[in-house]
């Protein structure tokens, strides 16, 4: 028998192996309640990003708001790269980008380097929105995950991570066989 550490990962290796016709009936259920509850996390963020749409002022919406946190994390970018890290059209990152700067959140200058290109940086108040925003969701993520301990998180975060793999190499159309 394996060593313990070794037993849920060879568990997993046996599980995958099998073909999924040969899936327990436990199993096969459990798959799908994944299925419904990603569903339902998925319509719950397009909500959230619906909701959006009227904001006004210096209010910033979930979309601005990701690339607000994108250049707290990577620093300065151009709006290519900013379109490229948040999978969002250049013309629709421009568009945010001029309301970010109306609105003092972001600055945009010319690159020294390459004078064509535009590069955006955060300012003090567009980092003080992404930290005031940082800290009201890890609040709502801890209290919400205060009693799932630190293996169902990993465990979690594994599955995630497969998942988008799953949908990051998606094929564009199927039949409706689900054959390309």
């Amino acid at each position: 028998m394996p060593p313990a550490a070794e037993q849920p990962f060879t568990a997993v290796a046996q599980a995958a192996e099998r073909p999924l016709g040969e899936r327990t009936g436990e199993w096969q259920t459990e798959l799908l309640d994944l299925g419904k509850a990603f569903r339902r996390v998925f319509r719950s963020l397009r909500r959230l990003r619906g909701r959006d749409t009227h904001l006004i002022g210096s209010e910033v919406s979930h979309a601005q708001m990701e690339l607000l946190i994108e250049l707290s994390e990577q620093g300065p970018l151009s709006a290519g790269e900013l379109a490229l890290a948040a999978q969002l059209t250049p013309a629709t990152v421009t568009q945010m980008l001029e309301h970010l700067a109306a609105s003092g959140h972001v600055e945009r200058i010319r690159s020294e380097v390459d004078r064509r290109v535009v590069v955006t940086h955060l300012t003090p108040q567009g980092e003080l929105k992404v930290q005031a925003k940082r800290e009201l969701w890890q609040a709502r993520w801890e209290s919400v995950l205060a009693d799932v301990d630190a293996e169902d998180l990993r465990t979690t975060t594994q599955v995630l991570e497969r998942l988008n793999a799953v949908f990051a190499d998606a094929p564009d159309k199927f039949d409706c066989k689900g054959e390309r």
